[in-house]
């Protein structure tokens, strides 16, 4: 596993392993709250990623996007991720070759949009529903 920083430099002590799709504390701690943050976090980067492959953009430009929203993912953690959901069918690529180099352009599949709309629903649903029980235990 390549431990890989995908959070905002606070959050530096967190690694993403697409080979294993787990997220892990690169620190080690026996913190309970590390422990449970991590898990907190696991998926987010394949929402992150699908949020940003509406529009067709290569790697790099994948990563910048990301990064400028506070999403900082490596090449080696990034480059297989999107392999690994072009092979599950959720993402199509091509080569371009106009300006500059060859490079290999994302964007999601048909199958890929349709997950990304349900996923992003789920996402907000569980995200208000947390937001409810949170705000009513600091209220209590």
């Amino acid at each position: 596993m390549v431990p890989v920083p995908i959070f905002p430099s606070r959050f530096f002590a967190l690694a993403y392993c697409v080979i294993h799709s787990t997220v892990c504390d690169m620190v080690g701690s026996s913190d309970p709250f590390s422990k449970l943050e991590l898990e907190l976090r696991r998926g987010a980067i394949v929402l992150a990623a699908l949020s940003q492959l509406t529009r067709a953009q290569y790697g790099y430009s994948l990563r910048q996007a990301l990064a400028a929203r506070g999403m900082e993912i490596e090449e080696g953690t990034l480059y297989p991720l999107l392999r690994r959901l072009e092979a599950q069918g959720l993402l199509v690529s091509e080569w371009r070759t106009g300006d500059g180099p060859p490079r290999r352009y994302y964007a999601l599949s048909e199958a890929g949009a349709k997950l990304y709309a349900r996923l992003s629903r789920s996402w907000q649903a569980l995200s208000a529903v947390m937001d409810d029980l949170i705000t009513d235990g600091v209220s209590k």
